[in-house]
């Protein structure tokens, strides 16, 4: 029989080029995803006069790094982003709990209408967020919720995308851990806690990214559910350097990249645990 190395040393002798098309098309992927990262950084530190010249500067001969600095000193931007981290940090614990808890209830237990429950938490993926705004703002209006942390939070508790990624995680693993646990005297919330929940790691990692990314990068809902500058989150406080007539263009990079700075931590902290989860997705 022919071993998988002597089989991918056969196919690059048929198709020598399969390689060097590859090398090309991630080289092409890479070059799309961190260029506008580092032209952003690039016009973090752009004087006015770099910015408004009409040409493209890859780096400024004299870097302004007094933009970040006029960039908390123009706007409450340090508010902003205490906001943002309350309302991005409320709801990813928010989903660390609710989440899994739920996934592995859909996973490991039976009840009625289980499959139908399901599919309807399913379905609400097909609702697009602007389509509840007006229903979220009148109901968040009526309890006296608009312009507070827990309207910025609420609407963000859960979600089914959450639900089924928990879900597809619990649902391999085997009912004879389960079993075991229950014959010893373990209660089902220990069983959960101790013995299924740290078995899906890698999917509390990316549930973590993807809820804090999504969170920290919200803009309409924050737009509309506060009123007050003090409550403003950072991505709207970007938008205050936008003027009738132009854009200060190098303070809103300066504030872009400040605002990456947390996220980028998140995707470094979890970064070992998402591959490890992608390893697994693949052996199952």
């Amino acid at each position: 029989m022919t071993s998988p190395a002597m089989y991918r040393a056969g196919r690059e002798r048929a198709f020598p080029g399969d390689r060097v098309v590859a090398y090309i098309l991630v080289g092409i992927a890479c070059a799309l995803t961190i260029l506008p990262l580092l032209y952003m950084i690039s016009l973090s530190l752009q004087s006015d006069a770099d910015v408004f010249a009409g040409e493209v500067v890859l780096w400024p001969s004299d870097p302004q790094f007094g933009n970040f600095v006029t960039l908390f000193e123009r706007v409450p931007f340090a508010r902003f982003l205490l906001n943002s981290f309350i309302m991005a940090g409320g709801a990813t614990l928010a989903h660390l709990v609710i989440d899994p808890l739920t996934g592995y209830v859909f996973a490991k237990y039976d009840f009625w209408f289980k499959r139908s429950i399901f599919v309807a938490i399913l379905a609400t993926l097909m609702i697009p967020l602007f389509v509840r705004l007006i229903p979220l703002y009148v109901m968040f209006s009526q309890l006296g919720w608009l312009n507070t942390y827990q309207g910025l939070i609420m609407p963000f508790l859960t979600s089914a995308f959450g639900i089924f990624l928990m879900r597809q995680f619990f649902q391999p693993l085997p009912d004879d851990l389960i079993e075991a646990a229950r014959v010893d005297g373990a209660s089902e919330l220990r069983i959960y806690l101790q013995i299924m929940l740290p078995q899906v790691k890698p999917a509390l990692a990316v549930l973590t990214l993807f809820t804090f990314t999504f969170q920290w990068n919200e803009f309409l809902w924050p737009l509309l559910a506060t009123s007050t500058t003090d409550m403003r989150t950072g991505p709207i406080g970007l938008a205050l350097f936008n003027q009738e007539y132009f854009t200060q263009w190098n303070l809103t990079g300066a504030g872009a990249v400040v605002l990456f700075i947390p996220t980028a931590l998140i995707f470094i902290a979890t970064q070992r645990y998402i591959v490890q989860g992608i390893a697994l997705t693949g052996i199952k």
